[in-house]
């Protein structure tokens, strides 16, 4: 399937949980260069809000009803469960579409490398949705290590902390860390590769893994040790049953320090309401600005704004340039979250 250059990117989401109805449908139609074709899910409640936000998209109630609509669509985004992703992507790049898989891209490392060799053999764009590389404070920090304003980093400390004493939704209630369950592939994705994407490649040194909640079948509270190549070492804390929480980032470096608590607004605000389009998306309020520094020395360093439409932005740019054929970059290179599949073995085999 060719996109058709003169109009928008016919476009379906399969899942209208949080990834679907907070993350990719806003984004998707926020953005004049895709349309909401098609919609997929099951459940009638999320039917009704997607035909009463999206009404030019057609409601259907499976992935395989979007596949068997692939003639006339351009793209497929999954924000489907963990285990679905490998073979409904594999299934949609050989229906001729072009995929964005939401993170974990697939539960094995070498279902992702699969999936790139098929995308590269049939012509098609393979992206991952690692939407965090565009959080106002992730992009805050790129700027400070693109500056040398904390001289050498010696140490990196990421956290994504949440109090969630109850496992929200049925499938991750059910899931096994080989089906993609547990907060190691769900938060922890995010943080190992935005401290891949910092500091380089890496291997992993410790490995805590357990499960606090009744419910959880896989883990809820990690920590995992990294060595970068660069020399920089990560501390990664993930937690879904945390009652204090630390501060999402601290770097120490030769020439100082940033430190920094709360969490990107872009979320909460679609949450609240709100759409990308509007003039205070992604702004975060002053008031949580990190501290950089040193103790005795520190000033207010304020927050960029987060920017998740550049990751679709990205994407329609490469598509609409001849697709796979383009040189103009994807917005998340799929080999970058196969390295973040083979970390997360490594620190499995670390833990048992």
């Amino acid at each position: 399937m060719s996109t058709d250059s003169t109009g928008p990117i016919r476009t379906a989401v399969a899942g209208f949980g949080l990834s679907g109805s907070i993350f990719h449908a806003p984004l998707l139609a926020a953005d004049p260069a895709f349309s909401v074709a098609v919609i997929a899910t099951s459940d009638a409640g999320r039917q009704s809000a997607a035909a009463t936000r999206y009404p030019g998209a057609r409601i259907v109630d499976t992935p395989a009803d979007i596949l068997g609509l692939a003639g006339e669509l351009d793209l497929l985004v999954l924000g489907t469960p963990p285990a679905t992703h490998y073979p409904l992507a594999r299934a949609a790049l050989e229906a001729g579409l072009d995929v964005v898989v939401d993170k974990p891209f697939t539960v094995r490392s070498a279902d992702g490398r699969e999936l790139i060799r098929l995308a590269a053999r049939l012509g098609r764009v393979l992206t991952v949705f690692q939407n965090r590389r565009w959080d106002g404070d992730y992009l805050t920090v790129r700027g400070l290590l693109d500056s040398a304003a904390l001289g050498a980093v010696t140490r990196f400390e990421s956290r994504f902390e949440r109090w969630s004493p109850l496992v929200s939704k049925a499938w991750k209630a059910a899931a096994t860390a080989d089906e993609g369950g547990g907060v190691l592939f769900d938060l922890g994705t995010h943080l190992l590769d935005q401290a891949v994407q910092l500091f380089g490649p890496a291997e992993v040194t410790h490995a805590e893994l357990a499960a606090r909640r009744p419910a959880e079948k896989t883990d809820d509270d990690v920590f995992l040790a990294l060595q970068h190549e660069s020399g920089v070492t990560s501390h990664l804390w993930m937690n879904m049953l945390c009652a204090q929480q630390g501060p999402r980032f601290r770097i120490l470096g030769s020439g100082g320090g940033f430190t920094k608590h709360g969490v990107d607004p872009q979320e909460p605000f679609i949450v609240a309401g709100g759409s990308p389009l509007d003039p205070d998306y992604g702004v975060e309020d002053r008031d949580w600005a990190g501290l950089f520094g040193r103790d005795g020395h520190v000033d207010r360093l304020p927050t960029k704004r987060g920017a998740y439409p550049e990751f679709y932005r990205i994407l329609a740019a490469k598509i609409n340039d001849g697709g796979a054929a383009s040189v103009l970059p994807l917005p998340v290179d799929p080999a970058g979250p196969v390295e973040v599949l083979r970390l997360i073995e490594q620190a499995r085999a670390l833990a048992d």
